[in-house]
């Protein structure tokens, strides 16, 4: 029985997963964030539009297609995975090493099969291509290279280099079948001073393979070629040429006479490959995975190599922007993201060693840094974060995904911020403050990092950290006395003064902050049955005054 499959994203490329899905049977659900869109597409395959969180809760659905804006990737992964859902994810698989990571953990932890769509992999010329290569017909490979250029689609989120070149890498080390020792990128800007618009990177192998991405969005015609030359042979897969056409074999060689090398050319040869959506092939692919519990082609470990290839030649941009040598090595592949972010910000000094907002915005892809915010060196920054009018983020600091840090904010040094954290104006978090994931802070509420301060007297040694739980929400003008938690999913009333510890879920008043009930995750006062009126989920008051939910019960 083939699996449910629920699309995410149904735009420029999510609407093939729709139409694919549906043909071959699969498709339960669809969701888009433009409900327009996912009614127009629900209408026309018969199936219903729901939103999110509705996906995620249905049982009956067994995996999702996340078609979604890069920067959503990772998020969206892992909401469901944690949902308990098989995941097909489309390239790149997150923006940042780490995610990957925790995702690839995420699905062994959970027994879920997590698949990246790296397209060509399942391209029957590309198939056709690496059965020449393991029979020998090339000989010993030495040299790939690959162009992906056209005239369009020009983005703003991400440069061309992680738009088009993903597949072209992730074939790259396929065929070499290792990491490469070094990669060297170099790019232009012709339409945006820190979006490169063409690049050319370069890999190096340690088997002796060496290769070159070539792309471009500034191109008059489009061109996608993988050209692959060996010792005894070479072969061109051309994605634009008709089925017939689209794998040629060329016997030329290299022979020595009298110690000089002559090229012996051989008529080219056109390699039968039978016509096939690849598309399909991968949807296909990814169905009999979840059906058999068996490793995708393309699973998340494949998809975390291709982002390290990513991540170094992004850096390799960012040092040519800078000025700084090139050759980004091994041991750089392996770096974690954190060190790539703090040499992007090294390659941008301003005016304190801040990083001016348009090169903070190349140094943290998907990430939005207004024009007038500043970041510090040795920041780290996720995807889908938006940093506003003149905050500034000092170094040291690391903000997650998809935060919204709004005007006049100052965060830092050395702070920590979870994903999906909402910090609303005037806000100052000082060094000591660590947010978990979800937190909300109100609009010009305080936090502090020493007991008794005196401006004549310095006590940076006394600073006392303060952890706020996940989920937890700050009201306006509150304030938070350092050296205190506050609990998961705790509550702090409009300009209530925290003197002590917050227990989760806690709803506080006043000066000092009192409790005077309690909340539900969701946001919800709970009344004297404890049940949340919104989610249904019921909870019981400990004798140690801490609240827990009643397992298994719902209304």
């Amino acid at each position: 029985m083939s699996a449910s499959v629920a699309v995410i994203g149904c735009g420029y490329w999510g609407r093939n997963h729709v139409r694919v899905f549906h043909e071959i049977g699969a498709l339960a659900a669809v969701c888009d964030a433009d409900p327009r869109r996912a009614a127009e597409h629900a209408e026309a395959c018969s199936v219903p539009a729901r939103l999110l969180d509705e996906v995620l809760a249905d049982g009956t659905i067994d995996a999702v297609v996340i078609a979604t804006p890069a920067a959503s990737h990772a998020d969206l992964a892992g909401q469901a995975l944690r949902a308990g859902k098989h995941v097909l994810v489309e390239k790149p698989l997150a923006l940042r090493a780490t995610d990957a990571e925790e995702l690839i953990a995420m699905a062994a932890g959970g027994d879920r099969v997590l698949m990246v769509g790296h397209l060509l992999h399942y391209h029957p010329a590309f198939l056709r291509l690496r059965e020449l290569i393991d029979s020998g017909r090339l000989g010993r490979l030495q040299y790939i290279y690959s162009n992906r250029l056209n005239l369009g689609k020009i983005r703003r989120e991400e440069n061309v280099f992680w738009s088009f070149a993903p597949h072209d890498i992730s074939m790259i080390l396929a065929l070499a079948g290792e990491m490469p020792e070094s990669v060297t990128a170099r790019g232009a800007n012709y339409l945006h001073n820190v979006i490169a618009d063409v690049t050319n990177t370069y890999l190096s192998f340690a088997n002796g393979i060496n290769a070159h991405v070539f792309v471009s969005w500034l191109h008059p015609y489009k061109d996608q070629k993988l050209v692959v030359v060996g010792s005894e042979g070479m072969a061109v897969f051309d994605d634009t040429r008709e089925w017939g056409e689209k794998l040629r074999l060329y016997g030329h060689r290299i022979a020595w006479r009298e110690g000089l090398p002559a090229p012996e050319k051989a008529d080219a040869e056109v390699v039968v490959v039978e016509p096939a959506e690849p598309l399909e092939m991968e949807c296909r692919h990814f169905l009999e995975c979840v059906r058999d519990g068996a490793t995708p082609r393309t699973d998340g470990a494949e998809g975390l190599r291709v982002l390290r290839v990513l991540e170094a030649a992004e850096r390799e941009l960012i040092a040519q922007r800078a000025g700084a040598p090139n050759g980004a090595t091994a041991a750089s592949l392996d770096a974690a993201a954190s060190r790539s972010r703090s040499a992007a910000s090294r390659a941008f000094p301003g005016a304190r060693g801040d990083v001016p907002a348009a090169a903070a915005a190349s140094a943290f892809p998907g990430a939005f840094i207004h024009e007038s915010a500043y970041v510090d060196e040795g920041c780290t920054i996720g995807p889908g974060t938006k940093i506003w009018h003149f905050s500034h983020v000092l170094s040291g600091s690391e903000i997650g995904a998809d935060c919204v840090v709004g005007q006049n904010v100052m965060i830092g040094p050395r702070v920590r911020v979870g994903d999906r954290c909402k910090i609303q104006n005037n806000v100052s978090l000082y060094e000591g403050v660590t947010l978990e994931d979800g937190v909300f802070c109100g609009p010009s509420c305080v936090f502090t990092n020493v007991v008794n301060p005196r401006a004549e007297v310095e006590r940076k040694d006394e600073f006392r950290p303060t952890r706020v739980g996940r989920g937890a929400t700050i009201g306006a003008n509150a304030t938070i006395v350092c050296g205190n938690d506050l609990g998961d999913y705790s509550f702090i009333a409009a300009g209530a003064v925290v003197t002590r510890d917050v227990p989760a879920q806690a709803l506080v008043a006043g000066v000092p902050a009192e409790r005077i009930g309690w909340m539900s995750p969701a946001g919800e006062r709970l009344g004297d049955d404890l049940v949340c009126p919104r989610t249904g989920r019921r909870f019981e008051e400990r004798e140690d005054g801490t609240l827990a939910e009643v397992a298994g019960v719902e209304r």
